[in-house]
């Protein structure tokens, strides 16, 4: 990631260390090639021009018409190569020729293309690149104004349509995005826009759930483990419904989420409604180092001077469900670093937990050095169907820098 971040003009020194969700740096010391792009384009990116026309005739087939793949071509080549913020009117002055920025403003805004088909094409083509571990659910904050990582500290309320008018946005938003993730790779495959709570779209875990259920039921991928992140929404309802539909999700949760314990190994605790870190802290006599393969290791002889992670797994409930509570992290005064909930059994839920929790920081992490600079969050239009055609074409651009970056590791290249 620190390659990417320095070839996009940021400076290293102003950002936060990244590092690969193996604990590992990435292996370049040096900006990434810059190999794709119309012509005079450079890059920050690390791609050729064959691989992003493979790329692109895989997830533009369904379009049914040669003028509409082309400018999807050309749409690609100005999110990868634009500096700065990708609006229409910047990449098409980026990719030039006359009329340019009215005939790409139509291809997003007004035309007719369903962005489903080519959503279902990519994700289908990275399952196979990418060989993904897992599906990670997390929220998107989309602002006109904030750049910031997602996930460095909370962000003010967010909001879907505008209900004053029927295909407007309000000045923020928030998605809900899937994407397939693996240490090598992350990338998003379908969004869903979030409804503000108490209107008809429901919670923002219900469109989490909504979201991982049409990709099982619908687009016919290879089941995987589900990683969520739920922190900022009541997760029980859209984790019951999942667990209906034949998945264990796990999803990380909020220390203040209020739970029932059910576990007879909390003394004194059963039956009590607490919130789930203070739930955790009378199970601290429970904890065991992480093992090689994300369980418990009981009797495993630590790295020296290296601080042991530490994990627990005990039953809670609530109404009508019953869950496994998980904390897990860094031997401290402060432990649990995180805290996951899950519909494993408490015996399988720290070994369901810890070996995919680190795909939800390497998925943000993504996003940052990628997504961000392909434009995911910079569709400044009002259009619901132009902001879907957008980041449609978004997720398919970091899908090529993504796979070429994996391609290029040693030993990472997939056939």
């Amino acid at each position: 990631m620190r390659d990417l971040l320095q070839h996009s003009g940021q400076r290293i020194s102003e950002r936060p260390t990244a590092t690969a969700g193996n604990g590992r740096r990435p292996h370049r010391s040096g900006p990434p090639r810059a190999r794709g792009g119309p012509a005079g384009a450079a890059s920050p990116f690390s791609y050729s021009e064959q691989e992003l026309s493979r790329l692109a005739d895989v997830v533009f087939a369904s379009l049914p018409r040669s003028d509409q793949r082309r400018k999807g071509r050309d749409y690609l080549h100005g999110l990868l190569s634009t500096p700065g913020r990708k609006s229409v009117r910047r990449i098409a002055a980026q990719i030039g020729g006359s009329g340019t920025g009215q005939s790409l403003h139509h291809f997003i805004c007004s035309s007719t293309w369903d962005w489903t088909p080519v959503r279902r094409a990519l994700a289908q083509h990275v399952m196979h690149a990418a060989r993904p571990r897992a599906w990670v659910v997390r929220p998107l904050p989309i602002s006109k104004s904030d750049r910031r990582p997602a996930g460095a500290g909370h962000d003010p309320a967010y909001a879907g349509h505008d209900p004053a008018g029927a295909d407007g946005f309000r000045t923020a938003q928030r998605a809900v995005g899937v994407w397939l993730a693996s240490e090598s790779a992350s990338v998003p495959v379908d969004w869903h826009l979030h409804l503000p709570e108490g209107e008809a779209g429901g919670t923002l875990a219900d469109r989490a759930a909504d979201a991982c259920l049409a990709l099982r039921s619908e687009w016919d991928l290879p089941a995987r483990p589900i990683v969520m992140d739920l922190r900022d929404s009541h997760p029980v309802g859209a984790l019951r419904r999942m667990r209906a539909a034949g998945t264990h999700p796990v999803a990380r949760v909020s220390p203040e989420l209020e739970l029932t314990v059910t576990d007879p190994a909390l003394t004194g605790h059963v039956g009590r409604v607490l919130m789930a870190a203070d739930i955790m802290r009378a199970a601290r006599a429970l904890r065991r180092p992480v093992g090689e393969h994300g369980g418990p290791a009981r009797g495993r002889a630590l790295r020296p001077g290296r601080r042991p992670e530490l994990v627990a797994a005990v039953g809670v409930g609530s109404p009508g469900a019953a869950f496994a509570l998980v904390g897990i992290g860094p031997s401290a005064m402060d432990w649990p670093g995180e805290l996951w909930l899950t519909t494993l059994p408490p015996e399988q839920a720290a070994a369901g937990v810890a070996p995919v929790r680190g795909l939800l920081r390497t998925t943000e992490l993504a996003q940052y050095a990628i997504g961000d600079h392909v434009g995911i969050r910079d569709y400044a239009g009002r259009s619901f169907s132009g902001w879907h055609r957008h980041i449609t074409l978004a997720s398919t651009a970091h899908a090529a820098a993504a796979l070429a970056r994996s391609d290029d590791r040693p030993g990472e290249r997939h056939t």
